[in-house]
């Protein structure tokens, strides 16, 4: 999967992945956290759709950081912190979003549910989780049919990956706290999960930004 990751991005259902992450932000955002931030670009499309919003990303990997300190070298609002998600988070402010991008299913699914809700703990009254994720698929057959269509073999299988499928993890977070889980947005293996933190709702119904605009706009 990483491999595949470093080449997808231009493909079809991964642009699909992202505008459906940037549809689901909340229309005003101050600070996120951005977990298993990675080369950055997470935290770069977040703040491009949300103009001005400080941003902290974990990331446990050196290189992975010195990717994203690069990619975000402009940014001075952001805050790169290196830390193992298979740890209880650091010390950390509330936020209005937190979001996440391929990192979740590395871990065990008991960390999964306790990073969940350390997750429902940080966020605002109204603040949204989004993760979109590599998820299990319901069958074997189903799971060969993924790997043919992003041109893996099994042998590629990434062994670190500990699939659960998206609509289990929606459970998860109904059963701790979070209201309006769902499953926002799926192809196959790659899904966008969320909830939001009851409270004050942190979407105001306002106007898109204008990359948030252009997005929906190219269909690209």
């Amino acid at each position: 999967m990483e491999r595949y990751r470093s080449q997808a991005c231009s493909l079809p259902w991964w642009q699909e992945s992202e505008r459906a992450l940037v549809e689901h932000l909340p229309d005003r955002v101050n600070r996120f956290l951005d977990l298993g931030t990675g080369d950055g670009r997470l935290i770069d499309l977040v703040r491009r759709a949300r103009p001005g919003a400080a941003a902290v990303g974990l990331d446990f990997s050196q290189p992975m950081l010195a990717a994203a300190t690069a990619r975000l070298a402009a940014a001075r609002e952001v805050e790169l912190v290196e830390h193992d998600l298979g740890e209880h988070l650091p010390p950390l402010p509330s936020f209005d979003l937190v979001v996440s991008a391929f990192a979740i299913h590395h871990l065990d699914d008991e960390r999964k549910r306790s990073l969940y809700a350390e997750v429902l703990g940080l966020l605002r009254p109204g603040g949204q989780f989004l993760n979109l994720e590599h998820v299990a698929s319901a069958s074997e057959q189903l799971h060969r049919d993924f790997l043919a269509a992003i041109g893996e073999q099994p042998e590629d299988e990434d062994p670190s990956d500990r699939l659960v499928p998206a609509w289990a993890q929606v459970r998860w977070l109904s059963e701790l706290g979070f209201v309006d889980a769902d499953c926002h947005w799926k192809w196959r293996e790659l899904a966008l999960v969320g909830g939001r933190r009851p409270g004050a709702t942190a979407r105001a119904g306002g106007a898109r930004s204008a990359f948030e605009r252009g997005l929906k706009k190219r269909g690209d």
